[in-house]
């Protein structure tokens, strides 16, 4: 299959929750949130990049992690939600561009990274967005994918299955009046793969990955491959 979201409503949900959805995020994470960015940041600084896109940046909290831990690097971030970029402009992240995933206005083979965090899921086709992103890296780059995942403990998994579907929505209802989409996060995190069925995703778009780093007991998982 390779249509999973429809992107109308994805845009539309996440532009109702724009001015709050930073609120959401760290209440929500209980503000852990900045360590799996920091987390990211630390692993793009290691190849010390020179241009790194920072695709579905949302609010550019990622970007500008990023840009603190590289900041010799200059830092694109791209998001198709145009009232999530004004939430990142008005963080003074500098470099910002209205663009759809799966057709990017970059040419062939020009950043050194190519980061994706929590964003890959809402997108229409999984394959067609890595595609996209390898299309722009140059041979060698790197592709970071950090995004919700399920606990392998199977008590833990009940008991977090049950935390996404009735008490999340709820708690995210409250603070943003919009549960309707975070009925959706839950929904998005039980379809989208996980583990080695996300480094077989990747490695079938020409990347060669690292083995799956799960973080927070498996809640959530970081992935990195190498532009073939």
């Amino acid at each position: 299959m390779l249509a999973q979201q429809d992107p109308e409503f994805v845009k539309r949900t996440f532009s109702s929750i724009s001015g709050r959805y930073d609120f959401a995020n760290h209440l929500l994470s209980g503000g852990i949130d900045f360590v799996w960015r920091h987390r990211v940041a630390r692993l793009v600084a290691t190849v010390r990049p020179a241009l790194v896109l920072d695709l579905a940046t949302g609010s550019g909290d990622l970007a500008r992690a990023i840009q603190m831990a590289s900041p010799s690097a200059k830092i694109i971030g791209a998001d198709f939600c145009l009232p999530m970029l004004e939430v990142a402009a008005k963080k003074n992240v500098p470099h910002l561009v209205q663009a759809d995933a799966l057709q990017l206005p970059f040419r062939d083979a020009v950043f050194d990274v190519v980061t994706v965090a929590f964003g890959l899921r809402n997108m229409a086709s999984w394959p067609n967005a890595l595609a996209e992103m390898r299309r722009v890296l140059k041979p060698g780059g790197l592709v970071i994918v950090l995004d919700f995942s399920l606990p392998r403990n199977p008590l833990l998994r009940v008991a977090y299955r049950w935390y996404l579907h009735h008490v999340l929505p709820h708690i995210a209802g409250w603070t943003t009046g919009r549960p309707e989409a975070y009925e959706y996060l839950g929904e998005s995190i039980e379809s989208f793969p996980s583990g080695t069925a996300m480094t077989a995703l990747m490695e079938s778009q020409s990347f060669s990955c690292r083995p799956p780093r799960p973080m927070c007991c498996g809640i959530v998982s970081l992935y990195c491959g190498t532009a073939n």
